[in-house]
């Protein structure tokens, strides 16, 4: 019997209700037992707030204003009630929820026809994500509204969420991993390296109920992108040589993106940061890599950087716009042309090579990687040789130093100690851009200031740390006002609130206590330093790092005890 879309709502009400992480574990693992094998993975996805698996390169492409039209079309209600229940709550669901149970009582009679199962939703975003050419924004529309026509208040709620990636109900990847192995009886180590090599939770699931004896032995597979191993910051050099108990690896950290390299036979495909497909826009990559590379299968790294016509590394703002483009493409790169870094090697010719220790994937990779240089390293147990080499990065227009344990595996979408970020400055924040006011003078009509919100890693809420005016150019307010624009949930004659989605690089002197917002901290003389289009929301600087931050401070000063 197929599983209904309201039942999927019904859990997460739960979840979300649920303090404890053992119960929501359990809550979703006891669901996971009673759905049919088609319904595991998409409703693996939607419990997490995607539309589609992970690995999936579809998008819905839906803007708030397709979903602010097809919302009042179908329910009819004055939009102060939604407005006035985002103003409370804050959850563009709960404010869809409020809208749908005003219309409900308007009509004395519920919106739904019939019950609308996890599959026919599954299908519906398939259809509305294939609609393209001319004509496809009424058809998205359209489909939207078939959709919307057949949920009740609660499933409002959650498919509003669902399309515009904002789920929030605290229920991450990690926590899934632990209902598939409590639902499936599977160690969670087994759920968790399976997870590492298919790159998405939603594919696991089905394997761990059916072939729970392959399930650890998956391996990588070409073309399907890799979740990224990440660092942890250090304040300099010295700290990650403690933490590395000896010898160290510091490499330079370029001012560039991060991409993940794919190569099978003659072909070859890039994903960038977020894993998106972006082989198109950078095609003399692909051309290097065909020369180079003679492996007929392999995965490694690197670091893509804009240079000038001597070879220098120019602003990361410029990188951005080869990323984006995909129209035109020879002309951009005539003139930002890029250079290729590479850094780590995961599978080569058949063989998954993450468990291997760092040193020995760098050798790897140098054998097979041809004429591509790789990232500049020097290996020291010494804080005079690390610090110099820092300085020398710096010199250079680098960002700063990656330090890296020598006998570090390669562990994907895990952040640890076994990789470091060094940097000479006071460490700038990732932070997402969740409302902006219109300026003054002649920034009169520009959305120019802009609130800085940080994720709570435990319940996936933004949180507000200040807002800033500064940094950007007048070219990049007039394009971040046509983007907040059509991000905007609600506004007023000064103010816009937006869906989260932009993400900013800050500097700032100082994090201080501070009662007027929420977080209850504030950046003090916060700046923006460049638009990080390669980052999503979920990849921002969460609100417990900036509160590490704050008690590092106290370090090198006193604390004011009133």
């Amino acid at each position: 019997m197929a599983t209904s879309f309201k039942a999927l709502t019904e859990l997460l009400e739960r979840v979300g209700a649920t303090k404890k992480r053992t119960q929501t574990v359990a809550l979703v693992a006891d669901f996971l037992t009673k759905l049919n094998m088609e319904e595991l993975e998409p409703a693996v996805s939607l419990i997490l707030g995607r539309a589609f698996p992970k690995s999936s390169q579809k998008t819905l492409d839906v803007s708030w204003q397709t979903l602010n039209t097809v919302l009042r079309s179908i329910t009819q209600v004055d939009w102060d009630v939604f407005s006035e229940a985002f103003a409370r709550t804050g959850d563009i669901g709960d404010a869809t929820k409020a809208l749908f149970e005003k219309a409900k009582m308007k009509r004395q009679s519920t919106l739904m026809q019939k019950q609308i199962t996890i599959i026919e939703v599954r299908n519906i975003l398939e259809a509305i994500t294939a609609a393209s050419g001319m004509g496809s924004k009424q058809k998205k529309t359209r489909l939207i509204e078939t959709l919307f026509s057949q949920t009740d208040p609660a499933e409002a709620k959650y498919l509003v969420k669902i399309l515009t990636s904002e789920m929030r109900t605290g229920f991450h990847e990690g926590l899934m991993e632990q209902a598939i192995a409590k639902a499936f009886d599977v160690p969670l180590k087994t759920v968790q390296l399976a997870n590492m090599a298919l790159g998405d939770i939603g594919e696991v699931a089905p394997r761990a109920r059916t072939n729970k004896q392959t399930l650890s032995s998956l391996g990588f597979r070409v073309f399907r992108p890799v979740k990224l191993m990440l660092a942890q910051v250090a304040d300099n050099a010295d700290q990650a040589l403690r933490e590395h108990g000896g010898e160290t690896a510091f490499e330079y950290k370029y001012d560039g993106a991060r991409v993940q390299i794919h190569k099978q036979g003659k072909g070859v495909k890039i994903f960038s940061r977020r894993l998106t497909d972006v082989t198109a826009s950078l095609p003399e990559i692909v051309d290097t890599v065909k020369v180079n590379v003679v492996a007929d299968e392999t995965i490694v790294e690197g670091e893509v950087i804009a240079v000038d016509s001597q070879g220098s590394p120019i602003p990361f703002q410029h990188l951005m716009r080869r990323f984006k483009r995909v129209h035109g493409v020879a002309d951009t790169a005539e003139k930002i042309p890029l250079k290729l870094f590479l850094f780590d090697i995961l599978y080569l010719n058949g063989e998954n090579l993450i468990s291997l220790p760092y040193l020995k994937r760098r050798r790897i990779l140098s054998e097979n990687v041809g004429k591509i240089p790789l990232t500049k390293q020097i290996v020291t147990n010494s804080s005079d040789v690390a610090n110099a080499f820092l300085r020398e990065a710096i010199n250079d227009g680098q960002e700063g130093l990656m330090a890296k344990n020598l006998d570090s595996p390669y562990t994907p979408g895990a952040r640890g100690k076994r990789w470091f970020k060094v940097k000479t400055t006071l460490e700038p924040l990732d932070l997402v851009i969740t409302a902006a006011e219109y300026g003054y003078g002649r920034r009169h009509g520009w959305l120019s200031d802009y609130y800085l919100a940080a994720r709570d890693s435990e319940t996936d809420e933004f949180l507000e740390l200040g807002k800033t005016f500064k940094g950007l150019t007048d070219a990049e307010i007039i394009e971040m006002t046509r983007r907040l624009k059509s991000l905007a949930i609600s506004e007023d004659r000064w103010r816009v609130v937006v869906q989260p989605k932009i993400v900013v690089e800050v500097t700032y002197n100082e994090i201080q206590r501070s009662p007027t917002y929420k977080s209850g901290m504030a950046l003090r003389f916060a700046r923006i330093a460049r638009i990080r289009d390669d980052k999503a929301a979920e990849d921002a600087d969460t609100i417990q790092r900036v509160r590490e931050i704050y008690e590092q401070q106290f370090q090198k000063k006193g604390r004011y005890k009133p």
